[in-house]
């Protein structure tokens, strides 16, 4: 039941948090012009079903699967490589040129949340990332944008700031390598890395 507040509570704060916009919030003081895209609000793709969501399969090192490598929160409990628990979940995914979480994300948010408010000793490293379309400076406030809307929405669960370290990484750390579409959706994620092993 508490879970399912959580839940309710981030769908509330992410519909909250779409509309609401400030120079620290939006990538779109950093668009170049060499992405292409849309700003980064854009909800193309947002809650329809294209992209990439929650339940799908991804490659190695992504936080899904099986394999020590595939759960790098394992050393806090079992809870973090049970495929049945959303705190084996360890990336959150974004559509392209957007830092929007997507619904399919929100659960496992909720999740590592509850957690953190459970063990307020802990502390976790969003790492932002992008894929390998845009400059490197976008791409690098891209990723940062995309971490700190991962910790707006556990900071509205109630999680302490001290807790979370936003990092950005932009496209300097691709999961996979590839130039194609299905290497450009891994690469555009956030990694919720616990620290303390």
């Amino acid at each position: 039941m508490k879970l399912n507040q959580s839940v309710l509570a981030l769908a509330i704060a992410a519909a909250l948090l779409t509309g609401c916009s400030s120079d620290d919030e939006t990538a779109t003081d950093f668009m170049d012009g060499t992405q292409g895209g849309t700003a980064d609000a854009s909800l193309s793709g947002y809650g329809d079903g294209s992209g990439i969501s929650g339940s799908e399969t991804y490659g190695s090192g992504s936080g899904y699967g099986s394999g020590s490598a595939e759960y790098p929160n394992a050393f806090l409990g079992s809870e973090f490589s049970d495929p049945s628990n959303p705190l084996s979940k360890s990336t959150i995914y974004f559509m392209y040129d957007s830092s929007q979480v997507q619904q399919d994300f929100i659960p496992v948010i909720a999740a590592h949340a509850q957690y953190l408010l459970s063990h307020p000793t802990r502390r976790l490293t969003l790492e932002g990332h992008a894929d390998e379309r845009g400059s490197s400076e976008y791409n690098i406030a891209l990723g940062e944008q995309r971490a700190k809307s991962v910790a707006r929405m556990m900071k509205v669960q109630g999680v302490s700031e001290s807790q979370l370290q936003v990092v950005s990484y932009g496209e300097e750390k691709p999961a996979v390598d590839g130039h194609d579409e299905s290497a450009h959706q891994l690469n555009r994620r956030v990694e919720l890395l616990y620290q303390g092993q």
